[in-house]
């Protein structure tokens, strides 16, 4: 292949060269280094110029854009969907390995109860409607089981836990719900009728 050891070495240094030169100039304008760079005298330095500035460029949000939505309408926050925060205080006894609100999933890492030593299960939920509904809940239960060489089998179960865990979130979501139509009527005070002209 190569006549001898010095060929061999110089074809080598060329590659790794080439390998590297290709490496820095991917990480460089990953990096942004080719973008224009913002004019600094017209980047505002006080806190609430900036706020201005993102609020008129469309980066931010304001309550009082909130409070002129229609309340019937969908938000974007996690705090206004009582199926998540449900999901959360139901699972909080077990550590979560992905939380993806957008993605509208939670998955929580391998849980044992120390009953069984060996066993383990994972408990992810898809939500598949922001509506509290059971068929807006998909929970599905994998169940690890290990022997003592550490050799583990993982298996998807479906048993009366995957309708505990689905029911006890929409319980929860339900009194969120209601606790949280309490406080907009309680903030929003009486209804007064308009007094009817003869």
């Amino acid at each position: 292949m190569f006549k001898n050891k010095a060929n061999f070495s110089n074809e080598l240094k060329k590659k790794l060269t080439l390998l590297l030169v290709v490496f820095l100039s991917l990480t460089l304008f990953s990096c942004g280094l080719y973008r224009k760079q913002d004019d600094y005298t017209k980047v505002p330095v006080s806190a609430d110029d900036k706020v201005k500035k993102n609020m008129e460029e469309g980066r931010g949000f304001s309550i009082s854009k909130l409070a002129k939505k229609n309340r019937g309408g969908s938000f974007e926050f996690t705090t206004s969907n009582a199926m998540w925060r449900a999901s959360l205080d139901i699972l909080d006894f077990v550590p979560l390995t992905n939380a993806d609100y957008g993605g509208g999933i939670i998955i929580t890492d391998w849980y044992n109860d120390s009953k069984k030593t060996n066993e383990y299960i994972k408990i992810s939920l898809q939500f598949l409607s922001n509506e509290i509904r059971s068929d807006a809940l998909k929970v599905i239960i994998h169940k690890k089981v290990c022997d003592s060489n550490n050799s583990c089998n993982v298996k998807k179960i479906n048993s009366k836990l995957n309708n505990e865990v689905k029911l006890a979130i929409l319980k929860k979501a339900s009194l969120f719900k209601n606790r949280d139509l309490k406080k907009i009527r309680n903030a929003e005070g009486p209804i007064v009728l308009p007094k009817k002209k003869n």
